[in-house]
């Protein structure tokens, strides 16, 4: 466990872990801290509290001190600034005509970098505009552009919904968002209605998506053929959220709507039949589901037994002078296609055992001149070349 505690700069956005070292902070306090660009002024969102090591990004970096009266009067007078640092650079856009909006302007809490926030259509030529800022504020400048999301979480706002924007508040990251959220979430299609002040559609489209995903899952689509427990019809309404069916039965009249759950109803594989005649049913062959009693012992499953204890059979006494029979012990067989078969058991007698037939000996004939030897059994003959070999001395032999 690694203690931390947990920031955030200008009160919106990510909130961020450093360390805090042997100082004790409180929420709502505000500190010093060292960052990539130098030391920035933070407020704390969460006193120190311990964090999983898997959490936090080494190196954590640290809290230099909590803000002092002087710390405080710096950003006051940074805050002046960039409301200066607004309307200047307002002014030099317009002189250089450039096709871009202004959001923000930050001062770094030393006070040597300005950076300032804008957003276009298109790719922007501002190497005029940076000259004049560096010019009049003489300092470093840095002009960042961003898109209409980052906007609306900067300037933050109020939403349809009355209260303020999820992305200011506690949205972390932007996660995408489809017009398919919307029609999963039976949403009217209209962009006025599904898009935020931003002119995206709603981040919180994304909230419920999962959980709507698996009641699709499980319900029959609207215009769906499907079964019930008093006939066949038609669903004519879906509500996700409560599991339920509105189904149009087949029949005189047109007030024949009954509500049955999703799981009392099954959809009918191909649809209405063209010919007239009536599906087989299928509730009929769902088993129905089997509850036991709360009383009822769990199965425990159990390993079979494969090979049984020998249990030792009691001793009796031995009598005096009695001689106890030596086992006859078996040699190993071997296998089938070994050299000559089974063995038989040591100790048993040859009595009355069919002999083993014996190869036929098979004598040399005598040799004539210039008649080869006969092949002997069990002898090993390697093939031999034909070929003559080369003669080492004397005439080559004719072509």
């Amino acid at each position: 466990m690694t203690e931390v505690i947990s920031v955030k700069f200008k009160n919106h956005g990510k909130s961020y872990y450093f360390a805090p070292g042997k100082s004790s902070v409180a929420a709502g306090d505000c500190v010093v801290v060292e960052t990539a660009k130098g030391l920035e002024l933070a407020e704390c969102c969460r006193g120190n509290h311990q964090v999983e090591d898997n959490t936090v990004v080494q190196p954590l970096r640290p809290v230099v001190r909590v803000a002092t009266e002087s710390d405080l009067r710096v950003a006051e007078i940074n805050k002046k600034r960039e409301k200066e640092a607004f309307g200047i650079c307002e002014k030099k856009i317009l002189e250089h005509g450039l096709d871009m909006k202004l959001v923000d302007v930050e001062c770094n809490f030393e006070g040597n970098k300005t950076t300032f926030f804008f957003t276009a259509d298109g790719r922007v030529d501002f190497r005029d505009l940076v000259k004049d800022l560096a010019g009049v504020f003489r300092n470093r400048i840095e002009l960042r552009q961003i898109g209409v999301r980052d906007e609306a979480k900067m300037l933050g706002g109020i939403g349809i919904c009355g209260r303020p924007y999820c992305c200011s508040q506690f949205l972390d990251d932007f996660e995408p968002v489809s017009t398919k959220m919307a029609k999963i979430q039976n949403l009217s299609l209209n962009p006025t209605k599904i898009s935020g002040s931003c002119g995206r559609l709603m981040c919180c489209l994304r909230y419920e998506q999962d959980a709507y995903e698996d009641l699709v899952k499980k319900a029959p689509k609207l215009g769906s053929f499907v079964e019930t427990p008093a006939g066949f019809g038609t669903v004519a309404q879906v509500n996700l959220l409560r599991e339920s069916v509105k189904v149009k039965l087949d029949g005189p009249g047109d007030d024949a709507f009954r509500s049955y759950g999703a799981e009392e109803v099954a959809v009918v594989p191909g649809g209405r039949p063209t010919d007239g005649s009536v599906p087989r049913s299928i509730l009929k062959d769902r088993p129905a589901p089997v509850k036991k009693p709360d009383d009822e012992p769990v199965d425990t499953w159990k390993a079979p037994v494969m090979f049984a204890e020998a249990v030792p059979a009691e001793k009796e006494p031995r009598a005096a002078g009695e001689v106890l029979p030596v086992p006859v012990k078996e040699a190993p067989r071997r296998s089938r296609g070994g050299r000559g078969g089974h063995h038989r058991p040591q100790g048993m007698s040859t009595e009355g055992a069919v002999p083993k037939p014996q190869p036929k000996q098979v004598m040399p004939k005598p040799e004539k001149p210039g008649e080869s030897k006969p092949r002997q059994p069990g002898k090993n003959y390697h093939r031999r070349s034909r070929r003559p070999k080369p003669k080492t001395g004397g005439e080559a032999p004719n072509a």
